[in-house]
C-alpha cells in the first residue's frame, strides 16, 4: 500500500448529537487521541470536531472506529482539508524568536 505523507491530516467533523448530553459527548470526544478541539456549534449540527493526524489512514481509526462509536453521537459529516491557512500559522513561521528588548 502507498502511503502518502505530507505532514498532518485535517479533517473537520459535524456531529449530531443527543442535545441533552452535548458536554458529556463533548468531552468524551475530545479525549480521543488525534482529536485536537471540539466546538459547540449552531446551526445543523451540535458539535464540530478538530482531527488531526500524520495519516489518512487514522482518520478511518478515528471517526468511524472512535468518534462515532461514542455513546450519544447520532450522526457525522467528515470533511478532509486539503490545505491549512492560519494567521496563527503565518505569525509563527515568521517569528525569529526575538523579543523587543533584543
Amino acid at each position: 500500500m502507498t502511503r502518502y505523507s505530507w505532514g498532518m491530516v485535517t479533517a473537520i467533523v459535524h456531529i449530531n448529537a443527543e442535545v441533552d448530553r452535548i458536554p458529556e459527548i463533548a468531552q468524551t470526544i475530545a479525549e480521543i487521541d488525534g482529536v485536537s478541539e471540539v466546538y459547540s456549534i449552531t446551526g445543523e449540527y451540535d458539535l464540530m470536531a478538530m482531527v488531526r493526524v500524520p495519516a489518512y489512514e487514522q482518520i478511518a481509526e478515528i471517526i468511524p472506529g472512535r468518534l462515532n462509536k461514542v455513546p450519544g453521537v447520532l450522526a457525522t459529516s467528515t470533511h478532509i482539508a486539503f490545505r491549512t491557512y492560519s494567521k496563527h500559522d503565518l505569525d509563527a513561521a515568521f517569528s525569529l524568536g526575538l523579543t523587543e528588548s533584543d
